[in-house]
């Protein structure tokens, strides 16, 4: 019989749904700020707005940090790090659901990604980096070098949601989902199915 802890994991479709439901997940016409394309948008805050739902997806994605024992064997002195502000009802979920020791999140301050907590070399304890959703992955690799500047080992990461076309892998850790989107963008308007049917574009950001 499998772990009640598996069970309790929902699945990615369960997941989508959530996300549908609170209008965290559109789909029209949605023009980056890195100027791609794509049919897709996950606002993820929207999601998080509401308290069961947050709770939901981040006790979720405990779940799956839970059942690997190198994590379980380490808890609770574990420090659960979110990348960006985005991330942080993530992270505080998932620190409650796994009551981890630790709490930080990272903040982009004059183009460089750092700590605001006034933290010291050794300060931190192992650590699990969590985000609401990982898109081309540079946020999590730059916390990743924040992370090993103050001597902290990194045992786990893991999103709500992450994209096929980001790594699945840091530091050697695998990357823990509760969906994987395989997103298709759109380097130009001039490629863009979008742009040749007519749709209104929408400008988002990350």
């Amino acid at each position: 019989m499998p772990a009640q802890g598996v069970q309790l994991i929902p699945s990615s479709e369960e997941v989508m749904q959530i996300l549908k439901r609170t209008g965290a997940f559109r789909e029209g016409h949605f023009v980056y700020p890195n100027g791609k394309h794509t049919a897709h948008y996950f606002q993820m805050p929207l999601a998080f707005r509401w308290y069961d739902t947050a709770r939901v997806l981040a006790v979720a994605l405990s779940r799956k940090f839970r059942v690997d024992r190198d994590i379980a064997s380490q808890l609770p002195k574990v420090s659960i790090i979110s990348p960006s502000s985005g991330g942080i009802p993530v992270a505080f979920g998932v620190r409650d659901a796994l009551s981890a020791q630790q709490i930080y999140w990272a903040e982009q301050e004059n183009g460089k990604r750092m700590f605001r907590q006034y933290v010291n070399q050794g300060d931190i304890n192992p650590c699990i980096i969590t985000d609401d959703i990982i898109r081309s992955g540079h946020a999590i690799e730059e916390t990743v070098e924040l992370v090993r500047s103050l001597g902290a080992p990194i045992i786990g990461c893991g999103a709500i949601v992450r994209f096929k076309s980001a790594s699945d892998m840091v530091e050697g850790v695998p990357i823990k989902s509760l969906v994987e989107f395989d997103e298709k963008f759109y380097d130009s308007a001039e490629q863009c199915d979008e742009c040749m049917k007519g749709a209104p574009e929408e400008h988002v950001r990350f």
